[in-house]
């Protein structure tokens, strides 16, 4: 059973089950898509990018983004259809980091756990002596 909660943009209530906004945003997302998707699928708008994309349709940006995320707007078939990479805005086309940063932060957690590997070596160990007279 779903949840009561305030849709995120209009801060209408509504019950949340599967989508996160409420069923008349959701109304307003679908047209816009559709807009977004009837400029892009023309052969001469297939390389616009997301900028040029927002520009001709009046979408904004971060939907569009949104779509690219969600797989709705395939980038194989729209090869310009890139958003930043969080960490570092470079222009990436699936995930939410790129490459490079992802490298990075694996490298980072290596040294990490080698630091911690070598934390654990420190424990003190208790000899006992036994002298005779």
């Amino acid at each position: 059973m779903g949840e009561l909660s305030n849709c995120p943009r209009c801060n209408a209530l509504f019950v949340k089950n599967v989508k996160d906004i409420c069923p008349n945003c959701y109304k307003e997302e679908e047209a816009e898509f559709d807009k977004v998707y009837k400029f892009i699928r023309k052969q001469k708008n297939r390389a616009a990018t997301i900028d040029q994309v927002s520009e001709a349709t009046g979408v904004d940006r971060d939907l569009i983004m949104k779509f690219v995320k969600e797989q709705r707007l395939r980038t194989s078939m729209f090869p310009n259809m890139a958003y930043p990479c969080e960490r570092c805005q470079s222009l990436i086309t699936d995930g939410k980091i790129c490459g490079e940063c992802s490298e990075d932060i694996r490298s980072d957690l290596e040294q990490e756990e080698k630091v911690e590997s070598l934390k654990g070596n420190d424990k003190k160990v208790s000899t006992y002596y036994n002298f005779e007279k």
